[in-house]
């Protein structure tokens, strides 16, 4: 089986972060969200992976090179505009070839892994697989509606009046006949080519077989902030926590807490779930559970809790706690505690502050 990574789209949800970052390189727990989905394909056992990339391709290129870090074999496969994931698949036929191959989208994270997935559909005779989670907004996704025996009986794209709570997750699986079905479907719309119609084809011509897989865990489309801060306390959950870095004798940190290599805890409390990135400095301060600071990072007699902070930060003097935030990089917060007292804001677009 080969792997299909989709990672273009602007992420405008995620402005202002993305104006700058490709969003599948926002790392969740310090690690970007297209590293563990490269990591869940090679640990399924896949060791070619084509990534379609759109106007940030050269950021992610930068970043993924060829694989060799994870042992696979990426090919970079450009797509001209944001024409739909149906036609992410159809310009992807050079490389795929008659493989079957299972295509992730490059900003979804995913409790478990795909192995078991993988290992089920590569040894069965379907043609596809696709996988489905229950949400308590389908309306904002592809939606599955299953008959009485439990199977596929019609996909819709973010329909108005979802016949169903179960939404398609960014997960499919698909052998060489999928090309046949994006062939023959027409743009929505949206002018876009939909996965969904593709998959519906296939469901509606009696020949082929499509199976659905309902994933019980948890299931983050990592679009919006608040899914990024969600995404990255579950993924904070299940790391295995170590003490790389150096912790001083007037420190306390929680048996949760993660400190990388060369990062420094000084006259601070850290409580976990939390990860502290290389060469971060921690002085005087309070990082509550469910924090990420990635590399490079100062903060200083302040105090933080369930926030994601980008590397080359610099939070300093700050007597009310930051909560619930994801601040970029090379960002400065600091507060003067001289008089008079005044707020002053060098903001970017999009920029959103909430002052206590």
């Amino acid at each position: 089986m080969k792997g299909l990574i989709l990672a273009g789209g602007k992420g405008t949800r995620l402005y202002p972060l993305t104006y700058t970052r490709a969003k599948q390189l926002i790392p969740v727990a310090n690690k970007p969200v297209l590293f563990r989905v490269i990591e869940m394909i090679r640990d399924a056992g896949i060791k070619e992976i084509g990534i379609v990339t759109g106007d940030t391709a050269p950021e992610i290129e930068a970043a993924v090179g060829d694989g060799s870090r994870w042992g696979v074999r990426v090919t970079y496969i450009p797509q001209e505009a944001p024409l739909g994931l149906a036609h992410a698949v159809k310009i992807s036929e050079p490389f795929l070839g008659k493989d079957r191959f299972v295509m992730f989208l490059g900003d979804n994270v995913i409790q478990g892994g795909i192995s078991p997935l993988i290992e089920q559909f590569a040894s069965s005779d379907w043609n596809s697989q696709i996988v489905l989670k229950e949400v308590p907004d389908p309306q904002h996704f592809g939606v599955a509606e299953l008959d009485e025996n439990g199977q596929i009986r019609r996909l819709i794209e973010k329909p108005k009046n979802p016949p169903s709570n179960l939404a398609l997750v960014g997960i499919y699986m698909f052998d060489h006949h999928i090309f046949e079905a994006v062939n023959a479907i027409k743009p929505s719309w949206r002018g876009e080519l939909e996965i969904t119609d593709a998959i519906q084809w296939l469901v509606e011509h009696e020949e082929y077989r499509v199976y659905p897989y309902i994933h019980k865990g948890w299931w983050i489309d990592t679009g919006k902030p608040t899914d990024m801060l969600d995404a990255n306390s579950y993924v904070l959950e299940e790391i295995t926590p170590h003490v790389s870095g150096e912790v001083d004798e007037d420190s306390l940190i929680g048996p949760r807490v993660t400190v990388e290599e060369s990062a420094q805890i000084i006259n601070s409390v850290v409580r976990g779930p939390t990860i502290i990135g290389k060469n971060t400095r921690i002085i005087n301060s309070f990082i509550g559970p469910y924090t990420s600071v990635y590399y490079d990072v100062v903060i200083e007699n302040s105090e933080l809790e369930r926030c994601i902070v980008l590397e080359g930060s610099r939070i300093a003097n700050v007597q009310t706690r930051i909560q619930d935030s994801l601040i970029g990089r090379h960002v400065t917060i600091e507060q003067d505690g001289g008089k008079p007292r005044a707020l002053k804001f060098n903001l970017g677009d999009y920029s959103q502050l909430w002052l206590p």
